[in-house]
């Protein structure tokens, strides 16, 4: 399922994007299951990234894009030359336990020295 995002947003993480290096390499190999999984775990911990796609063609680079959208449940946000922009919402964080109070440290006994001369 392909993730739908309004112009606004798109243009939001196109923004974001900019200063982003590319975390992902597909190499000559194309989009293999170990580079997918790579990818699927940087969108799970950044939820916007960039891939650099070695290679000539275009419309291969296209394929590759829309392939990893649909694989993973992302949204296509840019594509220049070799670069894709690629988005999924990162996971919500499940709730930290409170921790409990900690006890006081015990108070320091006070030194008295009236007894020596």
């Amino acid at each position: 399922m392909l993730l739908q995002l309004s112009p606004v947003e798109r243009r939001a993480l196109k923004a974001r994007a900019h200063a982003l290096e590319p975390t992902v390499l597909v190499g000559g190999g194309g989009l293999t299951q170990a580079v997918s999984g790579e990818i699927d775990r940087n969108l799970t911990a950044h939820g916007l990234i960039k891939v650099r796609v070695m290679g000539d063609d275009r419309d291969a680079r296209e394929d590759i894009l829309q392939r990893i959208c649909d694989d993973l449940s992302a949204a296509p946000i840019q594509h220049i030359g070799k670069i894709l922009v690629v988005y999924r919402p990162k996971p919500e964080a499940p709730p930290k336990p409170k921790a409990k109070p900690k006890r006081k440290p015990p108070r320091a006994l006070k030194r008295t020295f009236q007894g020596r001369a």
